[in-house]
């Protein structure tokens, strides 16, 4: 529900309570439908490569000062309330900066009210909540008050109509990137892509990614313009973003001895889920399969489901549907709106496995050596979602005990 009758005020209250704390900060707000998280966590690390003291919130966790903690809220934006607790006591811990993963639920509802942007950062828009905004014309627009109130903006340029951004209002500086384009300020060139990360030069100075996947060049790119923006150089931000091996729950790998690959992923849109699987049916060997786990969540948009499920076996020699994150909606419903889009072909298993441990023990039990296993949908939370109970779950530390009840982590 949008219910700025309870958001707004909150927000204003809080933004008087604690003194307006973003307004001694220069806040950085990264917002798009996919590559939030992991910008953001590259844009703190380029800061603080930098020298800045840096305060960053995101969905899957918090740093202040190099401090971190876990986000278990299940939101990517805080409240009103805590977040000006949150930027307060960046204020107070001596944060020159605030990198902050913005939502379009929190720009509508007026969470972010009283923090003033800096940065606005835009990575993409593709479907994706559209039980909230109904139209994407809606959804694009609440995305733009974001830039129409940040003093500056760095936008993808290989996204659909960059220019809406570009252009919400007469900037301080904008500035555009690419992977392609040579119109873009900042463009990727002579990339190399393997299945264990990138290379990639801007201008004259060579960076190295050790996250896979051309989505992921786009978002080293969006920090890149965020350093650019700042006159941070260039090899200072490429040495920064060379030492990030890791974003949990986005592409994380699960070591084993199997002799088998296990994903974990945060992929939550018919666009994420296409680009991640495109990277994994590359990373395949002959004879190895595709093991995908999926689900949806629930009380969101119905529409992308059967989407969402035609992408995933279309790729995937194994499909298992199981549960995510329910809410009150009936599961089996959920399940019931995935399948609609599931093609099923001979030679490719299927599964319906509504507990999800059930589920990743399955996955686990069918894969041999060479195989790939996807789980998507929850990434690196720690909770889960059904009715009333909200209970612990990690996809990451499910799978390890599965493997450890096999004597084979």
């Amino acid at each position: 529900m949008k219910n700025i009758f309870y958001h707004l005020p909150l927000a204003v209250f809080a933004a008087i309570y604690f003194g307006f704390p973003g307004r001694k900060l220069k806040v950085i707000g990264i917002t798009g439908t996919n590559g939030k998280t992991t910008t953001t966590q590259l844009t703190m690390k380029m800061l603080q490569e930098a020298g800045k003291k840096v305060a960053m919130a995101s969905t899957i966790n918090f740093v202040m000062d190099g401090e971190e903690r876990v986000n278990t809220s299940k939101f990517t934006t805080l409240s009103g309330w805590q977040l000006e607790r949150f930027l307060s006591e960046a204020v107070r811990s001596g944060c020159e900066y605030a990198v902050i993963e913005t939502s379009s639920h929190a720009i509508d509802q007026h969470r972010i009210f009283g923090v003033p942007y800096e940065i606005a950062v835009m990575t993409n828009v593709t479907r994706e909540h559209l039980d909230y905004h109904q139209t994407m014309m809606e959804y694009r627009s609440v995305k733009r008050r974001l830039f129409e109130r940040a003093r500056m903006a760095a936008v993808n340029f290989d996204m659909e109509a960059p220019e809406e951004y570009l252009n919400a209002r007469p900037y301080e500086k904008k500035i555009s990137y690419s992977t392609h384009d040579p119109q873009a300020n900042v463009l990727a060139e002579r990339v190399k892509l393997d299945l264990h990360g990138s290379e990639f030069f801007v201008e004259e100075t060579r960076f190295t990614l050790a996250l896979p996947g051309l989505f992921n060049i786009e978002n080293a790119l969006a920090s890149i313009c965020v350093g650019s923006l700042l006159d941070i150089d260039l090899e200072t931000m490429s040495q920064a973003l060379s030492k990030v091996t890791i974003v949990p729950g986005r592409m994380e790998s699960v070591a084993n001895n199997r002799g088998i690959t296990i994903l974990i992923d945060y992929a939550v849109t018919p666009d994420s889920l296409e680009k991640l699987y495109q990277l994994v049916s590359q990373m395949k060997g002959e004879g190895g399969r595709i093991i995908a786990l999926l689900g949806a969540c629930g009380e969101r948009d119905r529409g992308k489901r059967k989407m969402m499920g035609e992408i995933v076996s279309s790729y995937a020699d194994t499909l298992i549907l199981t549960n995510e994150d329910p809410y009150y909606e009936d599961p089996e419903r959920i399940l019931d709106d995935i399948e609609k889009g599931v093609v099923k072909t001979s030679g490719k298993e299927y599964f319906r496995i509504f507990d999800r441990r059930e589920a990743i023990a399955k996955a686990l039990a069918v894969a041999s050596v060479g195989d790939i296993v996807v789980i998507t949908g929850k990434g690196a939370e720690e909770t889960m979602k059904i009715g009333a109970k909200l209970i612990p779950w990690n996809d990451a530390r499910v799978v390890r005990e599965e493997l450890s009840g096999r004597d084979e982590i």
